[in-house]
């Protein structure tokens, strides 16, 4: 038995070591950068999430400094992302990003699946954002894709997908050892509390998508309990 003992000892020795995870509290100096599409666009308005988080920083941590910049453009889903990626967010040099994505990448794949996502291409283009993020220096989190409709979860139209997509993102997000910000589960567990209705818009979205006043503050919320533990 002693023997037994002692090459189990070995194997778990030649085991890969994982990183540690990424210390989730904001510093002096941070630069946060939300990368995504037109619900981080329409995220920088007075009333946005991106808006949200920057003013909440600034409230609890007026000393550190912290700058806040979105990079948004409606439209854009996950290959657009690695496309502008070196442009629009390690030319900045984060010191963390947030990644909010996946609406686009189901959504426009409703009526001709060639203008959405496949979901080997969703992964994999995750993992090489992530991938040149980490390696720039930056602590990334990845959102899971929120909702395309805000009826009980399971009876909208792209439900199933978009639960397919964000179970993706939580695999790519453990498997990377970036953050996960489950939004998706924070907006299910929000709407089967509030939505007593079972209106499609109009509790959390303005048109089944984009964000009203309590979608961004929910998602601001989410987000700086991610960030800023």
């Amino acid at each position: 038995m002693r023997t037994c003992y002692v090459l189990v000892a070995a194997a778990v020795a030649c085991l890969p070591q994982l990183a540690p995870a990424a210390d989730p509290s904001l510093k002096k100096g941070d630069k946060i950068v939300f990368l995504g599409d037109s619900i981080t666009a329409g995220g920088v308005a007075p009333k946005g999430y991106v808006t949200l988080v920057k003013n909440a920083i600034a409230e609890k941590h007026k000393d550190l400094g912290v700058e806040v910049v979105g990079a948004g453009i409606s439209g854009n889903k996950v290959p657009d992302l690695q496309r502008r990626l070196e442009k629009d967010v390690l030319a900045k040099k984060p010191t963390v990003v947030v990644i909010y994505i996946g609406i686009n990448d189901v959504w426009h794949g409703e009526k001709d699946p060639a203008r959405g996502t496949p979901k080997d291409k969703y992964e994999a283009g995750l993992k090489e954002i992530i991938g040149k993020i980490k390696d720039a220096g930056a602590r990334v989190v990845l959102c899971t894709p929120t909702v395309i409709g805000e009826k009980k979860i399971g009876t909208n139209a792209l439900d199933a997908k978009l639960d397919e997509y964000a179970e993706i993102s939580r695999k790519v997000a453990k498997e990377t050892g970036a953050q996960l910000c489950d939004l998706r589960k924070a907006f299910s567990d929000y709407l089967a509390k509030n939505n007593t209705d079972d209106k499609e818009k109009g509790v959390l979205t303005t048109d089944r998508v984009h964000l009203n006043d309590a979608g961004n503050k929910l998602v601001a919320e989410t987000i700086l309990a991610t960030i800023d533990k």
